[in-house]
């Protein structure tokens, strides 16, 4: 059997932390009467929070887009891993090197 993933829109997910920030209730039992797991609606609520400030668009902006600057740190990492790995392998090699010149 295949589950599909549930997709939430952006209004249902604002709505959802308005809901659970403001209300008695615990965030379990907004997430249990809004049919979604705790979880994720902690995860909507954190990153609300992290995001304060920006527009709904940002704060949510859906359909796994990143926003650009999460997009530039992404691939500033992946240069930096690669950059690690020439620097880890020259100096091994001026290691060698230096060791069969004696």
């Amino acid at each position: 059997m295949v589950n599909k993933r549930r997709q939430f829109s952006r209004e249902f997910k604002l709505e959802a932390v308005r809901l659970a920030s403001s209300s008695e209730k615990t965030l379990e039992q907004v997430s249990r009467e809004l049919g979604v797991r705790s979880d994720t609606l902690r995860g909507w609520k954190r990153q609300s929070e992290g995001r304060a400030g920006l527009s709904a668009d940002d704060v949510f902006p859906g359909n796994g887009k990143l926003m650009s600057q999460d997009e530039v740190i992404r691939a500033l990492r992946r240069e930096l891993d690669l950059m690690k790995q020439e620097r880890d392998f020259l100096k091994k090699a001026a290691a060698y090197f230096a060791k069969e010149s004696r």
